[in-house]
């Protein structure tokens, strides 16, 4: 340390006045660059993380004001009674739903569709749960065809 406060004594008055604003604007870039800009961007992750989260929240407690009110009115609807395979034949039929094979299981029946269209789907499901029909499984995914949809399986059974 000695032998830097020599060296910063040999040298010209104008000199000193260069290493000691040199020295100030380097301690001010080390402090932006290693503390003040870190923190300042995880400042800003963390706050869209907290923006997220709580939009997810507001998302959850909506969903699950519908669910339970959902529960409520199919709480309240009469239990199927009647053939399950008849009442899908019935409905299907009205929804333009071309069902590829079903199987009857007990009191649970499940459905396989090659191809429908998904807004017909999900009039049908309506439908079917306005009856009394409860789904107790379904593994849907995109087909082909924009807009339609192919039902690997769909278990329905009564309430």
């Amino acid at each position: 340390m000695n032998a830097l406060l020599e060296k910063y004594k040999a040298l010209t008055e104008r000199e000193q006045k260069l290493v000691l604003i040199s020295g100030v604007v380097v301690v001010i870039a080390i402090f932006y660059f290693a503390i003040w800009s870190p923190l300042n961007n995880a400042l800003s992750q963390q706050q869209k993380l907290l923006d997220n989260q709580q939009s997810l929240l507001v998302w959850v407690k909506d969903s699950a004001a519908r669910a339970k009110q959902l529960r409520r009115v199919s709480g309240t609807s009469q239990g199927f009674s009647g053939s399950l395979p008849q009442a899908v034949n019935r409905t299907v039929a009205k929804h333009d739903i071309a069902i590829s094979r079903m199987q009857p299981q007990n009191d649970e029946l499940q459905i396989w569709v090659d191809q429908a269209p998904f807004n017909n789907v999900l009039e049908w499901l309506k439908t079917m749960e306005s009856m009394g029909v409860v789904i107790l499984q379904a593994d849907i995914t995109s087909a082909d065809a924009e807009g339609f949809i192919k039902i690997r399986r769909l278990r329905l059974g009564k309430a």
